[in-house]
C-alpha cells in the first residue's frame, strides 16, 4: 500500500533534507518532484494542484527559513497536508440512530457484497451489535445467494430475499422484520451496475426515501484509481453519501484514490479493505497513513492487530508453560500461527518506524515466515503424543515424520535439539524471578519478533552467518 509513493517522497526529503538553508529555487524543485510523485500515484491533478499550492505557501513562510532544521520542517508540511487530504481524523458510522440502518452502494464488481458481511463482522465483534443483513441486488446472478452464504459461514442473520421481488419491498419489509427480531444494526446490500445507469440511481434514490437510512457508504475498488473517484462523485451528487469503503487496499502500490476522494466528494473514507478473509476491514485513520506514506512506520496499528491475535490470559497460561518446562511443540506451532496471522515479517517491518528500509537490505535472505512454515510442516506431521513428549522420537519415528513433512531426517533432529536447548534456555531465563508486568490490556509485543527469529535458529537456515560458514568450508574442500 502506497509502496511507490513512499519510495518516491522518501527521496524528494532526503534531498532536502541535505541543504543546510532552502530558498525559492530548492524548494520549487523539491515540489516538482512531489507534484510528479503524486500524479504518477494516480491523484486526481486538481488535488495534486491545490495540494502544490499549499505546501508552496507554508514552505516558503518565515517558520521554515529561520528555522535550524528546515528540511525536518518542509517534511512536516507535507505530513500536515497529507493528513488534510486524507480528512484528518479517523470516522466510522453513527451508533446514535436506533436501529442503525445502513446501505452499501457501489458499481458491480467493486466487493460491496463481501464487505457487507465483512463490515457485519466488525460491527458485531467489536461494538458487540445485533446485526442484520438484507440482500437487495435481485439483478446479479446468484447475488442473494452469495450474500446469504456468506451469513450462513458468520453465523449472522439474513433476510429471506428471492430475485422475483421488487429492491425496495425488501428493504422496506427487511427493516421491519429485523426491528421485530431485535436487530440494532441493518445493513442493506442494494444492486450495482458495470456502468451508472439512471433506472439503478433512480431506484436507490427509491430505497432510500422509503427506509431513511443513517449511513449510505460507497464501496470502491481503490485499484481503479481515479475512476472511483469519479464514479464516487456521481454517487454523492445523487444520494449524499455519509462516508466511502475502499476495498483491495492491500494490493494498491499508488494510493491515487485515497488521496483523492476525500478532496473531491467532501466524504471521509471510513474503511479499508486489507484482504479477502471476513475480518480484513480495517478503520481508515488518516493520520496513520499519512505516516505510512512519509516511512514514518505505523507501530499503531501493528499493536491493534497483535491485541487481536493474542490473548491476554493465554499468554499468562504460555508464562506459566514455559516457567515449568512444560511448553509443548503444540504450543510452539499454535504461536507460529499467530504471529503468521499478523503478516509477513516485510509488512511487520514496514509498520515500524525506521525498520522499513531493511527489507531492501535484506534482499535474498531467506524470510523466516518460510522456515516457519517449514517447521510447521514437521511437527503436523507428528502425532499429538510426539508433540507433546517430543523425547519418545526414535530413528523410525523420524523417519515417518521427515517422509510426511518432505523433509530430511537430519531436519527433523535439528528442530528437535534446538527446541529442546530453546526450552530449557527460557526455563532458566525466566527462573531467575517474576516477568516484567504488562499493562491491562496489552499484549506482549516482544515475543513476537521473538517467535520468528526462533523459528529461523530452530531451522538452522537462513542465517548469513551460517551461510557465511559453509561457503568458507566448500572453499577449503576445492583447495
Amino acid at each position: 500500500m502506497f509502496e511507490s509513493l513512499q519510495d518516491r517522497l522518501e527521496s524528494v526529503f532526503k534531498k532536502i533534507r541535505g541543504h543546510a538553508r532552502l530558498d525559492e529555487t530548492n524548494v520549487q524543485d523539491a515540489l516538482r518532484e512531489v507534484r510528479l510523485a503524486l500524479l504518477e500515484a494516480d491523484v486526481n491533478f486538481k488535488v495534486v494542484k491545490a495540494f502544490i499550492e499549499r505546501v508552496r505557501e507554508r514552505a516558503l513562510g518565515q517558520d521554515v527559513m529561520k528555522s535550524l532544521t528546515p528540511g525536518q520542517m518542509v517534511v512536516k508540511i507535507v505530513h500536515d497536508e497529507i493528513l488534510s487530504l486524507l480528512g484528518g481524523e479517523a470516522q466510522t458510522v453513527d451508533f446514535r440512530a436506533k436501529p442503525l440502518i445502513i446501505m452499501m452502494t457501489g458499481l458491480q464488481g467493486s466487493g460491496k457484497t463481501t464487505t457487507t458481511s465483512k463490515l457485519a463482522l466488525w460491527l458485531r465483534r467489536q461494538h458487540k451489535r445485533k446485526p442484520y443483513l438484507v440482500p437487495a441486488d435481485v439483478y446479479r446472478p446468484a447475488a442473494i445467494e452469495q450474500l446469504h452464504k456468506l451469513a450462513s459461514q458468520l453465523d449472522l442473520p439474513a433476510y429471506p430475499s428471492t430475485p422475483g421481488m421488487n429492491p425496495v419491498d425488501i428493504c422496506r419489509d427487511a427493516v421491519e422484520e429485523a426491528v421485530r427480531q431485535g436487530h440494532d444494526v441493518i445493513i442493506l446490500d442494494t444492486a450495482g451496475r458495470l456502468h451508472i445507469d439512471e433506472p439503478l440511481m433512480a431506484e436507490l434514490a427509491a430505497i432510500k426515501a422509503a427506509v431513511n437510512p443513517n449511513e449510505i457508504l460507497f464501496v470502491a475498488d481503490a485499484m481503479t484509481g481515479q475512476d472511483a473517484v469519479t464514479v464516487a462523485e456521481s454517487f454523492n451528487e445523487r444520494l449524499d453519501i455519509t462516508g466511502v469503503v475502499l476495498t483491495k487496499m492491500d494490493g494498491d502500490a499508488r494510493g491515487g484514490a485515497a488521496l483523492s476522494i476525500k478532496e473531491v466528494t467532501g466524504k471521509p473514507i471510513k474503511f479499508v479493505g486489507m484482504g479477502e478473509k471476513a475480518s480484513d476491514l480495517e478503520i481508515f485513520h488518516p493520520d496513520r497513513i499519512a505516516s505510512r506514506i512519509l516511512g514514518m512506520g505505523d507501530i499503531l496499528s501493528l499493536i491493534e492487530k497483535a491485541q487481536e491475535e493474542f490473548d491476554t490470559s493465554e499468554a499468562q497460561e504460555m508464562e506459566r508453560k514455559l516457567r515449568q518446562a512444560q511448553f509443548t511443540l503444540d504450543d510452539f506451532r499454535t504461536q507460529m500461527r499467530r504471529v503468521k496471522k499478523l503478516g509477513s515479517l516485510e509488512s511487520i517491518l514496514k509498520m515500524i518506524p525506521g525498520m522499513g528500509k531493511l527489507t531492501k537490505q535484506l534482499g535474498d535472505i531467506q524470510m523466516p515466515e518460510k522456515e516457519m512454515a517449514r517447521l510447521e510442516a514437521i511437527i503436523s506431521s507428528m502425532t499429538k503424543r510426539e508433540r507433546v513428549e517430543p523425547k519418545i522420537i526414535n530413528q523410525s519415528r523420524k523417519e515417518r515424520i521427515a517422509k510426511g513433512s518432505g523433509v530430511q531426517v537430519g531436519d527433523v533432529t535439528a528442530l528437535l535439539k534446538n527446541f529442546e536447548q530453546m526450552r530449557m534456555m527460557m526455563q532458566r531465563m525466566m527462573g531467575g524471578g517474576k516477568m516484567p508486568a504488562m499493562p491491562a490490556g496489552r499484549m506482549p509485543m516482544g515475543g513476537m519478533p521473538g517467535m520468528a527469529g526462533m523459528a529461523q535458529a530452530m531451522s538452522g537456515k537462513g542465517s548469513p552467518t551460517k551461510k557465511k560458514k559453509n561457503k568458507d568450508k566448500r572453499k577449503k574442500k576445492k583447495r
